[in-house]
C-alpha cells in the first residue's frame, strides 16, 4: 500500500484535489506557452469586429471544426450563435453581408453591390437610407435604373427603344416631365416635335399636332416671328404662308370672302400708300391679286358718268387749278390718261385749234371758266367779237367798199378769210 492510501479518507481527498490543480495550472501554463491558433489557415481570418469576440460566442457547443463561414449562418434568428442580424428595416436583399458591409461594422455601408439588392431603387434611394431625388431632378417615377446605372448617377440616360406606349404615357408631370405652363398648345404627341435625346431644341414641328395659333409660337420668343420689314399683316401665319418654309409667301384670294380693304387696310396688310391717287377702297377696280403693278381701270364696264368717281374721294378728281367748267372728264380726257385733253369745239366754226395754231383755253377763256371773255362783246359770237379792231377798210376792196365791222362782222364767212389763216392779209 503506498503512501496515499494509509492516509484517512479526508485527507486523500485532498491530496487528489490538490493534485488536480497542480496538473490544470502546469497545462495552463503549457497551453500559455503555445503560439496563438492561426484562425486564417480555416479560410475564415478573423479582423475587424470579429477579432475581439470570444471563440465561444461562435464555436458553441465545444464545436470547432465543421462550422459554417457564411454570414447568415450567424447572423441569423435560428440557429445556436446569437450575433447580430438584419433589422426590420433593412433594404431587400441577398445574405451575403460582406456584398455591403466590412467586418469593422455595419455602418457606414462603404460599398454598395447592387447585384445582392433585390428590392426597388426608391426602398433605399429615398433621401433617408441613401441619396434619393435631388429637389431640381425632373418629374419621374422612382424608378431610378430606368435612367441610372448602378456606378453613378452622371451620366444619365433613357432607352427609350423599349418603350411601345406614347410619350405622355410617363410625361405627363407625375411619371415623367411633361409640357410645361408655357408649352405651346399641341397635341400629346411628343415624338412629333422633341428627340428621345434631349427636349431642346426641338429638332423639327410637325404643325399638324400644333392646336394653338401660328403667332402662340411664332412671336419672336418662343420661335420667329415677324421680323421689321414684314408687311402690315395679321397673325394668322397660315393666310400667307405654308409650314415647310417662310419663303415664298402667297395669299390664295380665292378663299378669301370679304372685300380687299378688309385685309388691305394698312394694319392687316398692305394699304394704299401716303402717294397713291385719290380712290376708292376697291382695290380690285384697278388692281390684280398677283401684283399691285401694273394697275389698269376697266372703263368699259361703267355706266355711270365720270364724275361719279371721279369725285376727289371715290377716284381722282380736279385738281384746284382746273378749268372751270361743268362738261364731263371723257369730253377732254380719255380712259388711258388725263393729258393730253383733247377738247374740240365741235359745230362751230372758229375751232381754236384751226386759229394759226394751238391756242390755250385761256387764251379766249382768260377767267378759266367756260364764259368767253369777248374783247368786243357786242359782235359775239362772230369773228368780229374778237377781231373787230383787226379790221380795215379798203377802198379797192373787190365789190367795192368793204363795208363796216357790223357788215362783215363774219370774216370767213365774207370769203375774205380763213380761220386757218396765219394772217388776215
Amino acid at each position: 500500500m503506498n503512501a496515499l492510501a494509509r492516509l484517512p479518507k479526508i485527507f486523500r481527498r485532498t491530496a487528489v484535489l490538490s493534485a488536480a490543480v497542480t496538473l490544470l495550472a502546469a497545462l495552463t501554463s503549457a497551453a500559455d506557452a503555445q503560439e496563438p491558433f492561426d484562425h486564417f489557415s480555416t479560410g475564415f481570418q478573423l479582423d475587424g469586429a470579429h477579432s475581439i469576440v470570444t471563440c465561444d460566442r461562435c464555436h458553441t457547443g465545444g464545436t470547432f471544426q465543421g462550422a459554417n463561414p457564411t454570414c447568415i449562418s450567424c447572423h441569423s434568428t435560428i440557429g445556436a450563435v446569437r450575433a447580430t442580424v438584419r433589422p426590420m428595416n433593412h433594404i431587400r436583399s441577398s445574405e451575403i453581408c460582406s456584398d455591403c458591409h466590412t467586418t469593422a461594422a455595419w455602418s457606414p455601408v462603404a460599398y454598395m453591390d447592387h447585384a445582392a439588392v433585390s428590392g426597388s431603387c426608391g426602398t433605399c434611394h429615398n433621401g433617408f437610407v441613401s441619396t434619393g431625388k435631388t429637389p431640381t431632378h425632373i418629374q419621374s417615377s422612382n424608378q431610378c435604373d430606368n435612367c441610372h446605372i448602378s456606378t453613378a448617377w452622371v451620366p444619365a440616360v433613357f432607352d427609350h427603344t423599349d418603350v411601345i406606349g406614347n410619350c405622355v404615357g410617363c410625361h405627363n408631370g407625375f411619371d415623367a416631365t411633361g409640357k410645361g405652363p408655357t408649352h405651346v398648345r399641341t397635341s400629346d404627341v411628343c415624338e412629333d416635335c422633341h428627340s428621345t435625346t434631349f427636349w431642346e431644341p426641338a429638332v423639327t414641328v410637325d404643325h399638324t399636332q400644333v392646336l394653338g395659333s401660328c403667332s402662340s409660337c411664332h412671336n419672336g420668343v418662343i420661335a420667329e416671328g415677324k421680323n421689321p420689314t414684314h408687311i402690315q399683316s395679321g397673325d394668322a401665319c397660315d393666310d400667307c404662308h405654308s409650314t415647310v418654309a417662310w419663303v415664298p409667301a402667297n395669299v390664295d384670294h380665292a378663299n378669301i370672302t370679304g372685300n380687299c380693304v378688309s385685309c388691305h387696310n394698312g394694319v392687316d396688310a398692305t394699304g394704299k400708300n401716303p402717294t397713291h391717287i385719290t380712290s376708292g377702297d376697291n382695290c380690285e377696280d384697278c388692281h390684280t391679286t398677283v401684283a399691285w403693278i401694273p394697275a389698269s381701270f376697266d372703263h368699259t364696264t361703267i355706266v355711270d358718268n365720270c364724275n361719279s368717281c371721279h369725285n376727289g374721294t371715290d377716284a381722282t378728281g380736279k385738281d384746284p387749278g382746273h378749268f372751270v367748267t361743268q362738261q364731263e372728264c371723257n369730253v377732254c380726257h380719255d380712259t388711258a390718261a388725263w393729258l393730253p385733253h383733247v377738247y374740240r369745239h365741235m359745230g362751230l366754226t372758229y375751232e381754236p385749234l384751226d386759229h394759226r395754231g394751238n391756242f390755250d383755253c385761256t387764251e379766249c377763256h382768260q377767267n378759266n371758266t367756260e364764259a368767253v371773255t369777248w374783247p368786243s362783246a357786242a359782235f359775239q359770237p362772230d369773228c368780229a367779237g374778237c377781231h373787230a379792231n383787226d379790221f380795215e377798210r379798203k377802198g379797192d376792196h373787190i365789190g367795192g367798199e368793204n363795208g363796216t365791222v357790223s357788215q362783215n362782222r363774219d370774216c370767213g364767212g365774207s370769203g375774205c378769210h380763213r380761220i386757218s389763216d396765219n394772217e388776215f392779209d
